[in-house]
């Protein structure tokens, strides 16, 4: 079965620095109908404008993934840790026990568009923990290739759940299959361009649930970007 989160219905925020859509409920937006998907919790897509962003603020028992999409995002925590997030890279912020961080656009002129993914744990207060990883252009060219998992390999980045997320980045018309063993379910969103999903034609900022399928197959209808989250 297929269930579609249509890009257009999306909650929103909106304020002078910040447009924030939101497939799941967060924030001063609640919709009983859409909470979280398995341990997806929150998958927003945030613009940022120049020169602003999130001040210090805290986070704790949450597996939080950064994905950026264009622009270029400076990150900075309690731990110590700054760095600038970029297409082509993925962050993973472990929040555990308690995490303060902070996230501002690192241009003063152009705008940075990015995926801001929570996942709930497997377990709660775990040590606060900090990755970031440069994504390989190669194994993501018309092809789905995995990014992050509980036990990662190369150029993955951890999970502390049983969850694991795969990208495809489409240059031309071309399908890529995904295979759900028995009892998983996913979680397909659209970054860019049109896609077929199990026949299902989504646009950039569509999203997809899919349960009691055993493979999931997305045929791109010309440049496309598209997340796959395969979860218990």
């Amino acid at each position: 079965m297929i269930m579609v989160r249509k890009s257009e219905e999306r909650g929103e925020t909106r304020t002078a620095w910040l447009d924030s859509r939101h497939s799941f409920s967060f924030g001063d937006y609640h919709d009983p109908a859409h909470v979280n998907f398995g341990a997806l919790r929150v998958l927003n897509e945030d613009v940022i404008t120049g020169g602003s962003g999130f001040p210090l603020h805290s986070h704790a028992d949450m597996e939080i993934v950064t994905y950026v999409l264009s622009g270029a995002l400076q990150h900075r925590d309690s731990l110590g840790t700054g760095s600038t997030i970029r297409p082509g890279e993925i962050q993973r912020m472990s929040a555990g026990t308690g995490i303060a961080h902070s996230e501002f656009n690192a241009s003063q002129e152009q705008s940075c568009r990015f995926l801001q993914i929570w996942i709930l744990p497997s377990r709660r207060a775990a040590s606060p923990s900090y990755e970031q990883r440069a994504i390989d252009p190669e194994s993501i060219l018309n092809k789905l290739a995995r990014i992050a998992a509980p036990e990662p390999r190369q150029n993955e980045i951890s999970l502390l759940q049983d969850a694991q997320i795969w990208t495809v980045q489409f240059d031309r018309e071309e399908e890529a299959i995904h295979v759900l063993d028995a009892g998983r379910r996913a979680w397909v969103q659209v970054t860019k361009g049109e896609v077929t999903v199990c026949g299902t034609r989504l646009k950039g900022g569509d999203g997809a649930a899919l349960t009691d399928v055993g493979q999931v197959r997305i045929r791109a209808l010309g440049p496309a970007e598209v997340l796959l989250f395969d979860l218990a």
